[in-house]
C-alpha cells in the first residue's frame, strides 16, 4: 500500500500531465525545472488577471485582444484546452457574438491547468 505522499504525488503528477503538454513545456524550458516553475507561475497569475479584465471590458475589439494574448501564453506552455478556449473566445468577441459560452468554458479551462500548477508545486491559491 502506498503512502499518502506516494499518493499525493501520482495525483499531482496525472493532473498536471492532462493539463499541460509536458513534453512542449520541457522544450520551451529547456528542462530547465526552476524556469518551467517560473513561466508556469507567471502562466497562472497572468490567466487570472486576464480572465478578470475580459469580463470587466465592453470593446469587443480589446476583448478580443485579452482572449488573443492569452490564447498565445497557454500555447507557450502547452496549455492546449487554454488555448483552444480562448481561441473561440477571440472568435466569437472579434464576431461580436455573445462570449457567454466561450468564457465559461476558458473559465473552466484555467481553472483546470492553475489546480494542476498549484497541486505540482504545492502553490497557494
Amino acid at each position: 500500500m502506498s503512502s499518502i505522499m506516494e499518493q499525493y504525488e501520482q495525483r499531482a503528477s496525472g493532473s498536471f500531465a492532462s493539463a499541460i503538454d509536458v513534453v512542449h513545456l520541457n522544450r520551451q524550458t529547456m528542462g530547465d525545472r526552476s524556469l518551467e516553475r517560473e513561466v508556469l507561475e507567471l502562466f497562472r497569475r497572468q490567466a487570472r488577471i486576464l480572465l478578470f479584465r475580459f469580463e470587466n471590458l465592453t470593446n469587443p475589439a480589446e476583448r478580443a485582444d485579452v482572449a488573443h494574448t492569452l490564447k498565445g501564453s497557454a500555447r507557450g506552455v502547452g496549455a492546449s484546452r487554454v488555448a483552444f478556449a480562448a481561441d473561440e473566445l477571440e472568435r466569437a468577441a472579434k464576431a461580436g457574438e455573445p462570449t457567454g459560452k466561450a468564457l465559461a468554458e476558458l473559465a473552466e479551462a484555467v481553472a483546470e491547468v492553475t489546480s494542476a500548477i498549484e497541486l505540482r508545486f504545492g502553490l497557494d491559491r
